[in-house]
């Protein structure tokens, strides 16, 4: 394999920072949303995905009338099936974190790095190895782990809301991986805009319920939907540079944001399972998304 010349080097240590500060932003931007879908703050979930997906447009609408070129749409295909399917990730996740912990709902929704490793291997037409297989199952066994804490429905350690974060998380592969081939030929500012203008129409049908009303609410609303925008445009930007599963190692950061977050935030209980689960996912996933790739020779 080729060295990195310096200049390479320093863009995907940028990415990679970028990657950092995305799963920050993500972690805080659910913990909020938990929080606005709890009793007596009025918001649903198609509430939230439709106030996220508004600012954005918003900002975005901004941003091109102040710096002349930024909107540059070229591959118009592949960024409404990114915007498609972010939608749905959007309305599944929130749906999820009104139903269940924030904790369990990132750990849940962050399978999707191994997801987008598998569907990468199958657009680039390479072989899985058995360390993606063994990593697979690592993630597997640490989500079990997660779920064994006690607060799931049906009784059999599934719900509706492990169903939608799990939903969430096939839907994020898929656009993962449109990211990845946009990049290409589209910049992360337009990519975002056309995320927002696809994704409305699949999120409006779910925010048909009476708005809440209070300025606080709709204050920590608005500053979910900018935790949501400053999230996406850095991982699009890290994209750019990074391949699906060099970018998965440092979403790995999410979960853990996320889990450890809502401890003092949202007064959720962290359990030694709980821990230990996120601890075998991470590994596992970290684990697939290094070693689970043939190197190209």
């Amino acid at each position: 394999m080729p060295a990195f010349t310096p200049a390479q080097s320093h863009r995907r240590l940028v990415a990679r920072v970028e990657l950092a500060g995305s799963a920050l932003c993500f972690g805080l931007m659910a913990i909020l949303a938990r929080k606005l879908t709890m009793p007596g703050m009025g918001f649903t979930a198609g509430h939230l995905a439709v106030m996220r997906f508004v600012v954005g447009a918003l900002i975005s609408l901004a941003a091109f009338g102040l710096v002349p070129g930024l909107y540059r749409p070229s591959n118009y295909r592949l960024l409404v099936m990114r915007g498609l399917s972010g939608g749905a990730v959007v309305v599944l996740y929130f749906y999820a974190l009104a139903r269940i912990p924030a904790g369990e709902a990132g750990i849940l929704y962050n399978v999707f790095p191994v997801i987008a490793t598998v569907m990468s291997l199958v657009i680039f037409r390479e072989r899985p190895t058995i360390h993606l297989w063994l990593a697979i199952l690592a993630a597997s066994l640490g989500v079990a782990m997660v779920l064994s804490q006690g607060h799931l429905g049906f009784g059999l350690g599934f719900g509706r809301g492990e169903l939608a974060a799990l939903a969430a998380a096939v839907f994020a592969a898929t656009s993962a991986n449109a990211i990845r081939a946009v990049r290409h030929t589209d910049n992360a500012a337009t990519i975002f805009f056309f995320f927002c203008i696809a994704g409305l129409p699949v999120v409006l049908p779910f925010a048909l319920a009476p708005l809440p009303g209070g300025l606080g609410p709709w204050g920590l609303a608005v500053l979910m939907s900018l935790l949501a925008y400053a999230g996406q445009i850095l991982m699009s930007e890290a994209y750019g540079t990074l391949s699906v599963s060099e970018a998965a190692v440092w979403l790995q950061l999410l979960p853990i944001s996320q889990y450890l977050l809502a401890v003092p935030l949202l007064k959720e209980r962290a359990t030694l399972p709980g821990l230990v689960g996120v601890l075998i996912t991470v590994v596992g996933v970290v684990y697939g998304t290094i070693w689970g790739h043939r190197r190209r020779t």
